[in-house]
């Protein structure tokens, strides 16, 4: 599995050099809360896809669209080779996810931070309206609580009772540099949901959790650091929202393989 997860990240560190664009920082910071959810929660096959039961997935963190994809290419749901038309021109793989491009398996499109968690309550809301088994699962990011659309959005959630939701918070802390929001773990609570807390790179500990069910929507605080997976993008603030030249690549390679 860790070999897995080292090539995952330098097939980004590729596609990201490749299209000259890329949010590094944040895939590599969400890239175990994904292959846990695609490895052991989410449809990957055509027929479960058109199956209405099945559980659902909302990318409200647009940022790690980049993650998403390459999980996706090494599940079978597209080629590989299309990851080097990333950022080009007529390609359909960009820095956010256009559903319309891909078909049932990318729910929704990626975008303005803040608008995937209400699409996902949305959905939630549905599946219990029409009586429908499976889980939504939506993975956000904390400097998006930042939008007021994620707080109407867990108020609605509370409020019909979507026990069939759950949030997933890529928790790496970057809401801090903006602004202090105090204990997101006691906000949710306030606002009805169950909390659980967990280390956002640890597949065994990320599997268990999103297999807990309760009485009411969950939300899950995996705990997690940007750039995790290099030294680099770990240490250095300027990879937020930048691509390797050859001479990076080449050394953030090295350094992936030795993390």
């Amino acid at each position: 599995m860790k070999q897995i997860l080292r090539e995952l990240r330098k097939t980004m560190l590729r596609t990201s050099a490749l299209g000259k664009d890329g949010n590094l920082q944040s895939c590599f910071s969400s890239l175990e809360i994904l292959w846990t959810l695609y490895e052991y929660f989410l449809p990957v096959s055509s027929a479960d896809l058109q199956n209405e039961n099945r559980n659902r997935f909302v990318l409200s963190k647009g940022q790690s669209t980049l993650a998403q994809i390459v999980v996706l290419a090494e599940k079978g749901l597209l080629k590989k080779t299309e990851l080097e038309l990333f950022c080009k021109l007529d390609s359909r793989i960009s820095m956010q996810a256009d559903r319309t491009k891909f078909g049932a398996f990318i729910e929704t499109s990626a975008g303005s931070l803040g608008h995937g968690l209400p699409m996902a309550a949305g959905l939630a809301w549905g599946k219990k309206i029409k009586k429908q088994d499976g889980r939504v699962y939506c993975l956000v990011g904390d400097g998006e609580m930042n939008e007021g659309t994620m707080w109407e959005a867990m108020l609605f959630a509370a409020s019909e009772n979507l026990n069939n939701l759950t949030i997933i918070v890529d928790y790496n802390h970057s809401v801090e540099r903006m602004i202090d929001v105090g204990d997101l773990g006691n906000k949710f609570e306030s606002f009805g949901f169950a909390v659980s807390k967990v280390n956002g790179h640890d597949i065994s500990s990320l599997r268990a959790v999103l297999s807990k069910t309760a009485d009411r929507p969950q939300v899950i605080l995996a705990e997690t650091k940007r750039g995790w997976g290099s030294n680099t993008l770990l240490n250095d603030p300027s990879w937020f929202h930048r691509y390797p030249n050859q001479e990076e690549l080449d050394s953030l390679l090295k350094e992936v393989d030795s993390f």
